[in-house]
């Protein structure tokens, strides 16, 4: 997993199952029930039962922990279980953390979670509250006193400075909105079906911090998502088609702090993501015209201009123009602007339907996936492909 050369870990696991709860703005339950009930979605979708687990992976900022859901799952013996770091920049390493278990034989079957009641119980958009000291925290001391309090103020001051270095308007922003909306529009799972909006609701509705707007922020959801990760060779037997680990990188840039990495020598683009894009195209030995859809984490509008900037299909500053050009497929699935705010997890299932042949928004003839998580802070990555 060097930044300076290939992995072998391509082609040895494969995402077989995915489950999901409903995605809501009140669950009315646990977040232990979520994580449950999308664990058993997930078994039942990969046709396996909870015997057959023997490794867990999920967050941390999570109120479930591993061994607590195995015992409420049904879940016997684990030889594995893994927790990840920074937030929605966990997402695709939580596969990686899967396929490197199945790979190196320490696990057989991993099952990948994320579950909480983001809007109803804790919602990570209220930014910093009662937080216990630690190292990392003190980076955010130096924002906090001047009143950069929540996630869309951080990200505000990168899209700010983004918009005066190419001489672009808020209106750029909106395209990513507009096309989230329109997938889920036609995703009777999201959250925002049969709602699509145009760029003139984009720029109609309020600010939240200059120069984002509401519908540049992704909404909070109550819900629970899983996936079964196992090797290529079992894969093969279950009933589902295999979306294949093409590749999975995890990355953090110099200077990295979380949210606030604003004393870099520039804010226009997301190093960390650089990092992912470059060892995923490194190990897979892809580039981004063989790439069928891109199924990028879109908390904030500008950081889905900057992913796609960072991993080359567009050069900077383009972002707006290559997603207004419906130059590639983007979060089919209506995105966590769209569909629900899951920490990027509904993002991977989507890509696995997309393998699967199975999106509502289906691209014809996809067998590779991008898929991202969390920007601005230590992140991840992944290529998924169809088998053979």
């Amino acid at each position: 997993m060097s930044v300076r050369r290939a992995d072998s870990l391509g082609g040895k696991a494969a995402i077989v199952g995915i489950g999901a709860t409903e995605f809501s703005k009140n669950s009315g339950r646990s977040e232990l029930k979520l994580a449950v009930e999308a664990v058993g979605a997930a078994l039942d979708d990969a046709g396996l039962i909870p015997a057959d687990v023997d490794g867990l992976v999920t967050f941390t900022m999570d109120t479930s922990p591993e061994i607590t859901v195995a015992q409420a799952a049904g879940i016997g013996e684990l030889s594995f279980f893994s927790r990840i770091h920074y937030g929605g920049g966990a997402a695709c390493a939580t596969v990686q953390q899967a396929a490197l278990a199945v790979a190196s034989g320490v696990a057989d079957v991993v099952v990948c979670y994320r579950a909480f009641n983001e809007r109803s119980g804790r919602r990570f958009g209220s930014g910093v509250q009662r937080r216990e000291p630690t190292a990392e925290g003190a980076a955010l001391g130096w924002n906090l006193p001047s009143g950069l309090l929540t996630p869309a103020s951080w990200v505000a001051m990168a899209a700010q400075r983004y918009l005066h270095t190419y001489g672009l308007g808020p209106e750029v922003f909106g395209q990513v909105a507009v096309v989230g909306r329109r997938h889920a529009a036609r995703n009777p799972a999201a959250y925002f079906h049969g709602q699509p909006i145009t760029l003139a609701d984009h720029a109609a509705s309020r600010w939240i911090v200059e120069p984002l707007r509401l519908l540049d922020c992704c909404q909070e959801t109550d819900g629970g998502q899983a996936l079964v990760v196992t090797s290529v060779e079992r894969a093969r037997d279950l009933p589902r088609p295999p979306a294949v680990v093409v590749a999975a990188a995890q990355g953090a840039g110099r200077s990295q702090e979380q949210m606030t990495s604003f004393y870099r020598d520039g804010l226009t683009g997301l190093p960390e993501t650089g990092v992912v894009a470059r060892q995923l195209w490194r190990s897979s030995g892809l580039a981004p015209a063989d790439i069928d859809v891109g199924i990028l984490y879109d908390h904030f509008t500008p950081f889905v201009l900057m992913q796609l900037e960072e991993f080359g299909f567009c050069g900077p500053g383009e972002g707006g123009a290559f997603v207004a050009a419906d130059a590639l497929p983007l979060n089919t699935h209506g995105g966590q602007l769209g569909e629900a705010y899951l920490h990027g997890m509904n993002g991977i299932a989507e890509a696995v339907r997309q393998i699967r042949g199975t999106s509502v928004n289906q691209v014809a003839g996809a067998a590779r996936s991008l898929v991202t998580a969390g920007t601005g802070v230590p992140t991840s990555g992944l290529i998924l492909g169809a088998d053979g």
